[in-house]
């Protein structure tokens, strides 16, 4: 699939080099499009004006499909996913936490993730990297999303924030994508005992691609802001 992919980015490289315009597609989960790569990307876009840029949004799931089609050259996740199948450079290291509204009031401080599951959990779709993380984490201690006496599953991340601040329920979210609520006082964090998670944002692309390297120098202008 690798080599199929590679002729087909060749193909369009020759064609871009003719008519003299480079295209480069990036995909990118919602939480890192929305809130982790904005500034990079603005200082690469006007570093690099030469070139068409292409951004996907889509969640870890798709991501990976779309670079396993050869839709896209890179892609930058949040979620787990086969390590052995891709090559792959870390964006960054994020805090991943519980939240909920500042004036949520709970029947009894929670001390552990047991003690919220009478609370009504928001939560990403099925394949999103945020939700993969936090089921994961619930599976270490025998809990599964079920085993919250409420759930909604909400494909937005604005959204689950804008309702988290509504008090609609609690939610796990990385820390980047509310910072700017959490400064403001209007989300707070809910410091539990048995949960201090931090996650990477990393870049991937297929594994011995022949253009391995050009990933590996575009990856490290947006980590080291080459610009």
């Amino acid at each position: 699939m690798t080599m199929q992919n590679d002729e087909k980015n060749i193909k369009k490289e020759i064609k871009s080099h003719e008519g003299m315009i480079e295209t480069l597609s990036i995909g990118v989960t919602m939480t890192i499009g929305e809130y982790a790569i904005v500034d990079r990307l603005a200082d690469f876009i006007k570093h690099h004006p030469e070139m068409n840029l292409h951004l996907h949004y889509g969640n870890t799931a798709e991501l990976l499909k779309l670079l396993d089609q050869g839709k896209i050259h890179m892609a930058i996740v949040e979620g787990n996913y086969p390590k052995e199948k891709y090559s792959h450079k870390k964006y960054s290291t994020e805090d991943y936490i519980a939240v909920c509204a500042a004036s949520h009031e709970f029947k009894n401080i929670p001390n552990t993730l047991h003690d919220l599951l009478d609370e009504r959990l928001l939560v990403r779709e099925q394949g999103s990297g945020t939700r993969h993380i936090l089921e994961e984490s619930l599976k270490v201690r025998g809990l599964s999303i079920s085993d919250f006496i409420h759930y909604t599953q909400i494909e937005n991340m604005h959204t689950i924030i804008s309702l988290t601040k509504k008090d609609c329920g609690i939610s796990f979210i990385y820390k980047i994508a509310v910072k700017e609520e959490l400064q403001k006082g209007v989300l707070k964090e809910i410091v539990l005992n048995d949960f201090k998670l931090q996650h990477n944002f990393e870049f991937i692309w297929e594994k011995d691609s022949l253009f391995t390297e050009k990933y590996i120098s575009i990856s490290e202008e947006f980590l080291h802001n080459t610009f």
